[in-house]
């Protein structure tokens, strides 16, 4: 017998919907308890500063066993 972590992270991958993820969760025994998200910056050059840009976001979801 193996013991499930009673927490468990979950991020939505590149090409997975929030539902798809969510359907995995459930599968493997877990229900969400927190979403997060953290933004992804691109560096750009402008004139002669260096800027950061928003170009995504990685979405996690914070499960707990059923």
């Amino acid at each position: 017998m193996t013991n499930k972590p009673s927490k468990k992270k979950f991020t939505v991958e590149e090409n997975e919907t929030i539902d798809d993820c969510l359907a995995r969760m459930s599968k493997e025994g877990y229900f969400p308890v927190r979403r997060t998200e953290q933004p992804i910056f691109k560096e750009e050059l402008n004139g002669k500063q260096v800027e950061p840009v928003p170009c995504g976001r990685v979405i996690v979801f914070e499960g707990k066993l059923l």
